[in-house]
């Protein structure tokens, strides 16, 4: 829950906001640059709400139907200060999928291994330049933006040069 608290309390911090318009927030802004997958926004907004962490408050603009909107508490604005400030300091081991296959890599035949990874390779590959072609269309003054993809092409170069590496010890073999 803590992620989804930093992710939701993160939105409010600017402003007050209708469901709809974090949904939004979240499926065409962040999704493209943090890659937090949300399957419902209401359940950890109503969840927040008993924590005392936001409030809801029906609105009504003209003769359209009353909409509810969230903003931040004194309490959640505490909370998100808290949360942030500790994001940065908060280190897990990264896990890869390729992972598990690497462990039992001794039972795939040297060919097939080489031609996935090189797969794996142009697929990498194809990701960087979706990247880049994202940062190119990003406005450089949302530096924070500019930070994230800066971060996620370093580490997709990462994962390219030791796959490739990969590769040069199967060729050994």
């Amino acid at each position: 829950m803590i992620e989804n608290e930093l992710l939701f309390l993160g939105l409010l911090k600017d402003g007050p906001k209708h469901g709809y318009e974090i949904k939004r927030l979240i499926e065409e802004d962040l999704s493209r640059f943090v890659g937090l997958k949300v399957k419902s926004i209401y359940y950890p907004l109503k969840k927040m709400e008993k924590l005392g962490l936001i409030r809801k408050d029906a609105d009504r603009e003209g003769k359209f139907p009353e909409k509810m909107v969230y903003s931040l508490t004194p309490k959640g604005e505490k909370i998100f200060e808290h949360l942030i400030t500790e994001s940065f300091l908060s280190i897990e081991r990264p896990y890869f999928d390729i992972d598990l296959s690497l462990y039992f890599l001794q039972y795939v035949d040297k060919k097939i291994a080489r031609r996935q990874l090189r797969g794996r390779v142009l697929f990498l590959r194809r990701i960087k330049s979706d990247l880049q072609a994202i940062q190119k269309a990003t406005d450089p003054d949302k530096k924070h933006l500019m930070i994230i993809l800066e971060h996620d092409l370093d580490l997709v170069e990462a994962e390219i040069k030791s796959i490739t590496k990969l590769m040069g010890v199967l060729d050994d073999d």
